[in-house]
């Protein structure tokens, strides 16, 4: 049974304990171009579950709902760029796939024209 993502408590000091380079191993540039209002969902079903205590936390807190990618880092405790770091792996993999608009957005609203671009640059 899954919970609401406020309702996960397993967002604890061990992740915000990890140090930003663990994380990324290194790697200091996303390979997707995400800002802090990017919002990814978690596939269903997913293919292959993702590996690694901060890659399996995303999933979960992106299953059912789609987060943005400063609520990530802010329930992850870690810097931004590290969470785009993460993000963006999870999209190469497939576990991750960018969330679109409801049906009732606006389809002129500038905003919403550019997350369909940028959700289609994303896959």
């Amino acid at each position: 049974m899954m919970t609401a993502p406020h309702q996960r408590p397993f967002i604890d000091a061990g992740i915000a304990a990890l140090r930003p380079y663990a994380i990324t191993q290194g790697r200091t540039e996303p390979t997707h171009d995400l800002d802090l209002v990017s919002q990814v969902r978690a596939r269903s079903p997913v293919r292959h579950p993702p590996q690694g205590l901060v890659e399996e936390a995303v999933f979960l807190l992106c299953h059912p709902v789609p987060c943005s990618v400063v609520e990530l880092s802010a329930r992850l405790r870690q810097p931004v760029h590290v969470v785009k770091i993460v993000v963006s792996d999870l999209l190469d993999q497939g576990v991750l796939v960018p969330a679109m608009p409801n049906e009732t957005a606006d389809g002129g609203d500038p905003i919403v024209l550019r997350r369909v671009l940028e959700g289609l640059r994303g896959v």
